[in-house]
């Protein structure tokens, strides 16, 4: 049986992430994708998981699964992003585990990084020093899946790994402005700015905090590009190499949205970390890189966002 015909279970099939993944090896060719639905199957349930895992034996597992947020929600739901997130990523890495999974693709967030670590962000410098005090729940999480896989690759040889995206962007990301990240929620103010006759558009902090952007396609290039490849360390960054100025992204998605009033800048907020760039030669040295230009993603974003805006929910943490 070729691993094309192998099972693959996608969890958080139905996320930003999840989704694209399933795009990509779908359109390759991949016949026995798994995805569960949050209704369908409680990752934060340990007893159900592993009698999913009993039911479905899956031989690769792609963690696309998380709580997630932008500094707002990661500062007002602290208790929330830490448990659920790590109920939901043992549940996974646990099952897989004792259930001889083969292969597990942990997918985490340059978060994990230290606040102030020399840049750009090597694999190296995980637990140097303290991290961003704004998503550190988060963050915690994260590490402690990274930490898991690498345990298991060291102590029982599995290839099990880890992949730390920056920042991404794409179809299906979350446009709800108290919830979402930085540029879905750009494109939405600006958007709305625009509708409502151009008016000023008030954004966070000074604007002098760079960020990298990937566009969640190529991650899900780069998630299928490990899951066929062989890698040898457990712990690789996913990025493009090149970062922005969060005014310059502004600037930007302004252009492309088409908004002419003013932007305001509210200093009284948080900038969060001050620079965000991965160093992706690990990942490059294995023969991989990323392939869509921002500002093309952007647009092709942007034109998914109109498409789908009637459709969108707003996210709410309970």
């Amino acid at each position: 049986m070729g691993l094309k015909d192998t099972k693959v279970y996608i969890a958080g099939h139905r996320g930003m992430v999840g989704a694209a993944i399933w795009r990509r090896l779908e359109k390759e060719g991949y016949q026995q994708l798994i995805g569960m639905s949050s209704s369908e199957l409680d990752l934060r349930n340990q007893a159900d998981v592993m009698d999913f895992f009993e039911q479905v034996r899956p031989a690769i597992v792609l963690d696309a699964a998380a709580r997630v947020g932008g500094i707002l929600a990661n500062n007002d739901y602290p208790y929330q992003f830490l448990m659920e997130n790590l109920q939901i990523q043992n549940n996974l890495i646990d099952a897989a585990f004792k259930h001889d999974v083969s292969k597990f693709i942990f997918l985490g967030s340059s978060c994990i990084y230290p606040k102030l670590a020399k840049q750009p962000l090597k694999e190296e410098y995980l637990l140097t020093s303290a991290l961003e005090s704004t998503n550190e729940w988060y963050a915690i999480a994260k590490i402690a899946g990274v930490k898991s896989c690498e345990a298991i690759k060291k102590q029982y040889q599995k290839d099990y790994l880890a992949l730390m995206p920056t920042n991404l962007y794409g179809p299906y990301d979350n446009f709800d402005l108290k919830t979402s990240h930085v540029l879905p929620a750009m494109i939405r103010k600006f958007h709305e700015a625009k509708l409502n006759g151009h008016l000023p558009v008030k954004l966070w902090g000074s604007g002098k905090p760079m960020r990298e952007f990937l566009h969640v396609d190529d991650l899900a290039a780069a998630v299928q590009f490990a899951m066929e490849g062989n890698f040898q360390e457990s712990l690789y960054n996913v990025g493009t190499g090149k970062d922005l100025t969060i005014k310059d992204l502004a600037i930007t998605i302004q252009k492309i949205v088409g908004h002419k009033g003013d932007l305001v800048w509210d200093v009284q907020k948080p900038d969060g970390t001050p620079r965000k760039l991965l160093d992706v030669s690990k990942i490059k040295d294995e023969g991989w890189k990323a392939s869509i230009d921002l500002e093309d993603g952007i647009a092709e974003t942007y034109e998914w966002f109109k498409d789908h805006i009637d459709q969108l929910k707003e996210v709410r943490i309970s």
